[in-house]
């Protein structure tokens, strides 16, 4: 079995194409509720290929050699999980209601390599 990092990824691209901006206040509340009642069901379904939990991401601060700086980019929240190929790790996500209720773009799923030389 191998580890995989899931990367959600969300913008105002995304969430404008799901229709979020034209629900009203309330609807979004209820599709927000089920999309939380959803996703937790799914972190359930899986817990045996979930390796750490990962959660929600905060805001990015950007670390370089030029210094410290405020950022952003897509990033909206992990997981890990485990899987036997690349192919089955990515199937967990299909529907996954990060964009499937939720106005989240996407799921971006990679394999976890050793570090080299350890």
């Amino acid at each position: 079995m191998k580890n995989f990092l899931a990367v959600f990824t969300g913008n105002a691209q995304a969430t404008e194409k799901s229709g979020w901006n034209a629900l009203s206040e309330s609807a979004r509340n209820e599709r927000s509720q089920a999309g939380v009642k959803a996703w937790h069901a799914w972190m359930e379904s899986h817990k045996k290929q979930i390796v750490v939990a990962g959660g929600p991401i905060g805001k990015t601060k950007r670390v370089s050699g030029d210094g410290t700086t405020s950022a952003q980019n897509d990033i909206c929240g992990y997981v890990v999980v485990t899987a036997e190929s690349h192919e089955a790790a990515a199937k967990l996500f299909e529907n996954h209601p990060h964009f499937s209720i939720l106005p989240g773009e996407a799921v971006q799923v990679m394999e976890c390599l050793p570090v080299p030389g350890a």
